[in-house]
C-alpha cells in the first residue's frame, strides 16, 4: 500500500513529471527543428530523410509496446529514468552522426535510440501523471500534457535560435541532451516509489511473471477498448492536424505556406490553453460531459475546415479543431486510472492504442489523400472523433472513483 505524502513531497513529485512532460517535449522539437540542417550535412534527399522518419516511428511504436513489460519488471520510477537516458544518448548521437562523422547509419541509429526511449516514457510520464491525479483527487493530466505542449514550444523556438547563429547540429543536441540528463536525475530523485506506478518497495514487489501479468491483463479488458476508440478518435485528430493542417491550408485552401504555417499555430494555441486550463471544467462537468461536447467541437471543427468558403473561416475551424481534439487522449488516460491497483496496467495499454494512432494514423491520411484529395482525407477525422464522442461513456468513473465524476465530493483531493 502507498504511504501517505507530506505536502513537499507532493509538490516535488508533481513538479518532477511536469518537468519530464516537458522534457519529452523539448527534445521532439530539436530534432524536428534541425531537420533541414540534418539534411543539408549529410547531403540527402527527402525520401531519405522519410526513411530517418519511418525508423524513428518503427523505433516508438516498439517502445510504446514494450513500456508495460519495462513497468512490470522495472517500475515506473525506474523505468522512466532509464528510457530518459536512452533517448538522451540517442539525441547526441543524431548529432555527432550529423557533423562529427557525417554518416547516414549513425544518425538511423540515434533516432532508433530515441524513438524507442521516448515512445516508452511517453507511455510511462502517463502512468506516473495518473498515479499523481489518484493522489490529488483532481483532474490534472491536461496540465501535464501542456507541459509537452510547452516543451515542443520551447525546442522549436531554440532549433530556430541556434539554426540562426549557425549553431551545428552536434553542439545543439549535446545541450539538449544535457538538460535532458539533468532532468532525469533530478525527477528520479523527487518521484516517489508508488504503488499505483508499478514500483513499490522492492521487499513488497510480487514475483516478475505475476508483474508481467497484471500489466498485460488490461488488453483483456472490455473498457480498455472502449477508451482506446476515444482515444483513437482524438489521436488522429491530433496527429492529422499535426501533419496535414498547415498544408490543407497552404495547397487545397490556397492561403500558401505563411498562413498554413499560421492556421496551425493557431490550432496548437487552442489545444494547449485548453489544457492549461481544462482540468477545473472537467471536475465540475465531468469527463462524459466534456468528451462528449469537444468531440462535437472537433467534428464541426474540422467539416468547417473542410468546407469553408473563405480563409477567415478556415481559421475558425482551425481553432475549433484544436479546441476539441485537445482532452480526449488526457481524460482517456485518466479514466484508465480510476483503479490504482491497476492503473500502471490500464493506462500502459490505453496510452499504446493512443500513441500508435497518433504516429500511424497520419501517414495513413496520406496515403489516402493521394487517391481521394486531402480535404477529403478529412471526414475521415470527423467519422473518428464522432466515434470517439459516442465512445466516451467508457470514461465515466468507475464505482468509488472520484476523479472526473463532476460536482466533486468535498474534500476529494488528499494533498
Amino acid at each position: 500500500m502507498d504511504l501517505p505524502l507530506t505536502r513537499a513531497q507532493y509538490v516535488r513529485w508533481r513538479t518532477a513529471v511536469f518537468a519530464i512532460f516537458l522534457a519529452s517535449g523539448l527534445s521532439i522539437a530539436t530534432w524536428a527543428s534541425r531537420v533541414p540542417d540534418i539534411k543539408i550535412a549529410l547531403g540527402i534527399e527527402n525520401s531519405q530523410i522519410g526513411l530517418l522518419l519511418l525508423g524513428m516511428g518503427v523505433a516508438s511504436i516498439v517502445g510504446l509496446s514494450l513500456a508495460s513489460v519495462i513497468i512490470a519488471r522495472f517500475g515506473t520510477r525506474r523505468g522512466m529514468f532509464g528510457a530518459m537516458l536512452i533517448f538522451a544518448v540517442g539525441v547526441v548521437l543524431i548529432g555527432l552522426g550529423t557533423d562529427v562523422w557525417g554518416s547516414f547509419p549513425v544518425v538511423i541509429i540515434g533516432l532508433a535510440l530515441f524513438g524507442f526511449g521516448n515512445g516508452a516514457v511517453d507511455v510511462m510520464m502517463n502512468v506516473e501523471g495518473a498515479a499523481i491525479e489518484s493522489q490529488s483527487g483532481k483532474t490534472i493530466l491536461p496540465l501535464f500534457h501542456a507541459f509537452f505542449s510547452f516543451g515542443t514550444v520551447i525546442g522549436a523556438g531554440l532549433g530556430a535560435l541556434a539554426a540562426g547563429l549557425d549553431v551545428t547540429v552536434a553542439v545543439h543536441a549535446a545541450v539538449i541532451a544535457a538538460i535532458v540528463v539533468v532532468i532525469a536525475a533530478a525527477s528520479f530523485a523527487n518521484v516517489p516509489r508508488r504503488e499505483v506506478a508499478g514500483d513499490p518497495a522492492v521487499d513488497d514487489r510480487p514475483g516478475w511473471r505475476a508483474r508481467l501479468a497484471l500489466s498485460l491483463s488490461a488488453w483483456r479488458e472490455p473498457r480498455t477498448y472502449a477508451l482506446g476508440v476515444i482515444m483513437l478518435g482524438m489521436s488522429f485528430a491530433e496527429g492529422g492536424a499535426n501533419d496535414w493542417l498547415a498544408l490543407g491550408v497552404s495547397e487545397e485552401h490556397g492561403g500558401g505556406a505563411t498562413l498554413g504555417a499560421a492556421a496551425l499555430a493557431v490550432f496548437s494555441v487552442s489545444m494547449t490553453v485548453v489544457r492549461v486550463f481544462g482540468g477545473p471544467l472537467v471536475d465540475r462537468f465531468g469527463r462524459v460531459a466534456t468528451l462528449r461536447v469537444l468531440s462535437a467541437t472537433a467534428a464541426v471543427g474540422i467539416l468547417l475546415f473542410i468546407l469553408a468558403p473563405s480563409l477567415p473561416l478556415v481559421f475558425v475551424g482551425a481553432a475549433l479543431w484544436g479546441l476539441g481534439a485537445s482532452l480526449g487522449f488526457p481524460l482517456g488516460m485518466s479514466a484508465a486510472a480510476d483503479d490504482p491497483a491497476k492503473a500502471a496496467a490500464r493506462v500502459s495499454a490505453a496510452a499504446t492504442i493512443g500513441y500508435v494512432a497518433f504516429l500511424a494514423g497520419p501517414p495513413a491520411l496520406g496515403f489516402i489523400s493521394d487517391h481521394i484529395g486531402l480535404l477529403n482525407t478529412l471526414f475521415i477525422l470527423v467519422a473518428l472523433v464522432i466515434a470517439s464522442g459516442l465512445a466516451s461513456g467508457a470514461a465515466r468513473p468507475i464505482a468509488g472513483a472520484t476523479v472526473g465524476a463532476g460536482h466533486p465530493h468535498e474534500g476529494a483531493g488528499r494533498v
